[in-house]
Parts: C-alpha cells; sequence; structure tokens
C-alpha cells in the first residue's frame, strides 16, 4: 500500500508551512504498510521551545484553511514534541534534543522516504 494524493498534497502544504517558520530537517516516511490508519509521517526540527510551537501552529493553520480535519494534537503546552495528526498525515515537530533522542527514523526506517518538493525560494536568497 502507498500513500494517496491526499496525503502527499497534505504533505506539500504541512511542508511548505513548516519551512515558511524555519522548520529544518524535513522528513516524510510513508507510514501505509504498517499502520492502516495513517499514510505519511511528517518529522521537522525547530530550533527552540518558541520555534516548535510557531512550526506547529503554522501547519495546522494551514492545513484547516485548506479543508483538512485536525483529529488530535498534543504537546502544544511544552513545545518539545508536538504531534498533529490529520487522519492520514500525522506531522511531528520536534525540538532539536528530542529529535534525536526519540529518533523515529530509526524505529521507522524501513518505511519508504516521500520526496518533499519545496519552493526554491532558498536559492534565490544565495
Amino acid at each position: 500500500m502507498t500513500a494517496s494524493p491526499q496525503s502527499h498534497d497534505m504533505l506539500r502544504i504541512a511542508a511548505e508551512a513548516a519551512d515558511a517558520k524555519g522548520g529544518e530537517d524535513l522528513v516524510a516516511l510513508d507510514v501505509s504498510g504498517p499502520l492502516p490508519l495513517v499514510d505519511v509521517f511528517l518529522l521537522v526540527t525547530g530550533r527552540s521551545e518558541r520555534n516548535v510551537a510557531a512550526i506547529a501552529d503554522e501547519i495546522e493553520d494551514k492545513l484547516l484553511e485548506a479543508g483538512h480535519k485536525r483529529l488530535r494534537r498534543e504537546g502544544r503546552q511544552e513545545s518539545r514534541w508536538v504531534l498533529i495528526d490529520f487522519g492520514d498525515l500525522v506531522v511531528h515537530v520536534f525540538h532539536e534534543q528530542e529529535r534525536v533522542y526519540y529518533g523515529l527514523e530509526r524505529l521507522w526506517k524501513d518505511c519508504p522516504i516521500v520526496p518533499i518538493n519545496l519552493p526554491a525560494a532558498a536559492a534565490s536568497e544565495e
């Protein structure tokens, strides 16, 4: 089983939102094989609690604006690891230290990586 086109669209919206707020090291994993109710995990790193909160809020706002329903959000108060569940897409926004400590990439290493294509705005800033 592979991620649906809707999941890819949600991923694009979430990745662009994360990038706009300074999210780093974006990795998307197709977890549709082992998890029947989820298609994609998006992992994002923020440099501080404030940055993690801003990234999570922007992702949530953009997905809600696009008409996607949030099922659950956890960790916003501490902003060390914010999980936002949109059904087909689950976003994990980590503080740098939590990202290394929990190592979700290692736990899901058998799942295929989904390419993330961000606008080329970063290239024009050089």
